[in-house]
């Protein structure tokens, strides 16, 4: 038992564990104010159902350290059928939120199927290139099959109307088809294909709500009454923090002025109450992760483990990027929450089953390598009994 607990990696366990509780702390700071006034709800009513969230994600991130990854790959077919089914089962059951019919309403929390789907595909797209290596350099037998499915799966995200999300599912997916082993001229002809149809359907997609979020993150004074609102109030947060920070709970955008403290906006209250200390605290620890993930991704020599890795840190460096992007005025605000830390249950137990599949894999390649070891250090068959014996007259053992 002892052994087995060894063989866990404690920094992908204990920094998403830091990272949860930090976010409680944050999270009740950000909205104590914010649930009373807005929502006519207690000041601890979003961290009580945080702490929920993050004691269910801690359970299913041990459950799937120790649960062998190999097993998903089994269950494939079922994971792709349920990630259709739900995405297709919104249009008829869903719940619309911010005019997207993307969540289920299932009374005692809210469920966005899309974030089931972002560590499905992975799963899905990591199973079907490992089994086709054998002639992964074939573009239309290897590389195009799964691209389809792929597809019918952005499109049933893209209909709800949830743009953001499908871009994220697509950038996702497309680390995994890159590093999968296709050719480059593949990869390229791919990205030829995908830039064709963007700029085709692009002039159909633009609607005056979606330009107003580019003019509100790229020219926010022109407009500070309106679109550019949110953003201002992140710049004045960010800027009022400093190096240290106001001082915990004493910040002052997340009493009215920042939308969503809790959620979309929790970094800059993070930056305007703990400072640029804060914030390189959790940017550091959401590389850690990332980092560790990759490494892992690259010392895993099963194909399948490997890109599963990949696009885990793929995953959670893609959605921490668009996060800290919208914050700070490099991206348009997409709603993004970021990763362990942001109010929400759906993202934060898929974000911890995650990691745990990261555990599971990182167990495998230390178990390898220290197999590995061992048969280094192992004598040579015909040389072991003289090795044995040499062994005892050192300790004084006559044999």
């Amino acid at each position: 038992m002892r052994q087995k607990f060894k063989s866990f990696d404690f920094t992908l366990m204990f920094t998403p564990i830091i990272l949860c509780a930090f976010g409680v702390v944050m999270i009740y700071s950000a909205s104590m104010v914010y649930g009373p006034v807005v929502l006519g709800v207690s000041s601890d009513y979003f961290m009580k159902k945080q702490m929920i969230w993050a004691a269910l994600g801690i359970l299913l991130m041990l459950f799937f350290a120790v649960f062998p990854y190999r097993h998903l790959q089994r269950l494939t077919k079922l994971i792709v059928l349920v990630m259709i089914l739900s995405l297709a089962g919104l249009f008829v059951f869903g719940n619309e939120v911010n005019n997207s019919l993307s969540w289920y309403n299932l009374g005692f929390m809210s469920l966005q199927p899309a974030e089931i789907v972002k560590v499905g595909i992975i799963i899905y797209l990591s199973s079907v290139y490992a089994k086709k290596q054998r002639y992964i350099d074939q573009f239309g037998k290897a590389v195009v099959p799964p691209l389809v499915l792929t597809s019918l799966i952005l499109g049933l995200i893209v209909l709800q109307p949830d743009l953001g999300t499908a871009a994220i599912i697509g950038l996702i997916a497309s680390f995994v088809i890159a590093s999968s082993g296709i050719k480059g001229k593949h990869i390229g002809l791919l990205v030829g294909v995908t830039l064709a149809f963007v700029l085709l359907i692009a002039p159909q997609m633009v609607t005056d709500e979606r330009l107003a979020r580019f003019t509100g993150a790229y020219q926010p004074f022109e407009t500070p009454e309106g679109d550019g609102y949110h953003l201002i109030q992140s710049y004045v947060a960010i800027g009022t923090g400093g190096i240290l920070g106001e001082g915990l709970g004493q910040g002052v955008q997340k009493l009215g002025y920042l939308p969503e403290p809790h959620t979309d906006f929790i970094m800059a209250v993070i930056a305007e109450e703990l400072g640029f200390i804060g914030v390189l605290i959790v940017v550091g620890s959401l590389s850690t992760i990332v980092l560790r993930g990759l490494y892992i991704s690259r010392k895993c020599k099963d194909t399948f483990g490997a890109l599963l890795a990949l696009g885990i840190s793929s995953m959670i460096a893609i959605q921490s990027f668009i996060n800290l992007g919208a914050m700070s005025g490099m991206l348009p605000i997409t709603g993004v929450p970021l990763p362990f830390v942001s109010y929400g249950g759906s993202s934060l137990l898929i974000m911890m089953l995650s990691v745990g599949i990261l555990n599971n894999i990182a167990r495998k390649v230390k178990a390898k390598e220290d197999q590995e070891t061992q048969d280094e250090q192992q004598p040579p068959q015909e040389n072991q009994t003289s090795f044995q014996r040499k062994q005892l007259e050192r300790q004084g053992v006559k044999s």
